[in-house]
């Protein structure tokens, strides 16, 4: 999906925030390593990422496919279990919380959006939207409820199930869902991924706006320059290990990074 720019486009976002480690840390990993299998089959997704998220950035992990973004962001959110090395979200190390915990710290302090919304089909979009409150057995706050609900612009469609909206309506509900229960951190898998550019921008733009407005902390893996650009700062792996990063990206800028790992992943013998 390319994401082409809009009359809500990123040109116009605010210049990237404070830079890892003159913010608060949101999540980190130290020294993180993920293999598959065993002897000569082995496979290392994770080869020792060691990074830092800061608190109320966007931050968009792009590379090559098979670099390992979606494991890491997996790590990262509790989904998987590393091989060795530590995942941090906040202060929790997640290695010390055994089941209950973990299951407790995804549902209280991680956002997740996916590409493919996973939303309850026989549920309203308002019903989707609190069900991670509900879940919590938590009573909704109102006012947070409204604020998201009206910045993803879904007044109007609260009473309707999924089949009655867009994909880009649905992917706005997911968003939201996301956001209602005030999570420390959002992970968004190739949020876009599903989406026409007009939709894939209102996602991004919704997202954007959550960092800005919100104060919130929204990390995405993405394979498209167009919605990282949305993004304060783009970290890129290639064979499981971090090897650049820039920040305020521009859409030209990113390309020509990923050209450039796209073409060293393609030489023979190159790691």
């Amino acid at each position: 999906m390319s994401t082409d720019t809009s009359p809500d486009s990123p040109a116009s976002k605010p210049a990237a925030g404070p830079g890892p480690g003159t913010a608060g840390v949101a999540a980190r990993t130290v020294d993180l390593h993920k293999t598959y299998g065993l002897g000569s089959a082995e496979v290392r997704a994770l080869d020792g990422v060691t990074l830092e998220l800061a608190t109320g950035q966007f931050t968009a992990i792009m590379g090559p496919s098979g670099s390992g973004k979606s494991t890491l962001m997996h790590c990262l959110a509790a989904l998987d279990t590393p091989t060795s090395g530590e995942v941090m979200i906040g202060d929790t190390a997640l290695s010390h919380l055994k089941d209950k915990a973990l299951t407790t710290l995804r549902r209280e302090q991680v956002g997740f959006v996916f590409q493919a919304f996973n939303l309850i089909p026989t549920l309203t979009a308002k019903e989707n939207i609190l069900l991670p409150v509900n879940l919590a057995g938590r009573k909704p706050d109102q006012d947070w409820f409204d604020a998201v609900v009206d910045a993803v612009g879904l007044r109007d469609r609260l009473g309707h199930r999924p089949a009655e909206m867009s994909g880009g309506q649905q992917q706005r509900v997911a968003c939201a869902r996301a956001l209602v229960s005030k999570p420390s951190i959002v992970f968004a898998d190739e949020p876009t991924g599903n989406l026409d550019s007009t939709s894939g921008a209102e996602v991004l733009s919704f997202l954007r706006r959550s960092v800005d407005e919100f104060g919130q902390t929204v990390v995405m893996v993405t394979h498209d320059a167009v919605a990282a650009s949305y993004c304060d700062r783009v970290v890129f792996l290639a064979d499981g290990r971090v090897v650049d990063e820039i920040t305020a990206p521009d859409r030209e800028t990113i390309l020509t990074h990923m050209t450039a790992l796209q073409a060293a992943a393609a030489k023979p013998g190159q790691a």
